[in-house]
């Protein structure tokens, strides 16, 4: 199943997710993410706990919603501490096992991203 977000939508998820949220990547589809060809994921992702988990995705949200919204990534704080907290609760073991592994939210994890986008009334990522 093909992501319903444009290309431009997950690179920026993925690099804010870098920083740290939400973009896919799948071994089925190498070719299409040739822009982040050389990306190594951060080696502390596989020890990290939940809650730094959740504060890394949380502040890939600030930087990527500021750019996004054209405002401060400090007054985002409250909307992407929602996302990041509703996000990470909502992933099954596979999908944080996905994400420590890769740095990147698989298909289904990006899902539930997206719908805590639109939860927490943040705008998406076009």
């Amino acid at each position: 199943m093909r992501s319903s977000l444009p290309r431009t939508g997950r690179l920026v998820l993925a690099a804010g997710l870098f920083s740290l949220l939400a973009a896919c990547n799948t071994a089925s589809r190498t070719g299409q993410y040739a822009a982040l060809e050389g990306y190594t994921p951060d080696p502390t992702l596989k020890t990290a706990t939940k809650s730094n988990l959740t504060g890394r995705v949380r502040n890939a949200c600030t930087v990527v919603q500021g750019r996004l919204q054209k405002v401060e990534p400090s007054t985002l704080a409250a909307p992407c501490g929602c996302y990041a907290d509703r996000t990470l609760a909502s992933l099954d073991k596979d999908e944080v096992a996905s994400y420590r592994a890769t740095g990147y939210f698989n298909d289904t994890a990006t899902a539930k991203a997206l719908n805590a986008l639109d939860s927490c009334k943040l705008p998406r990522p076009v």
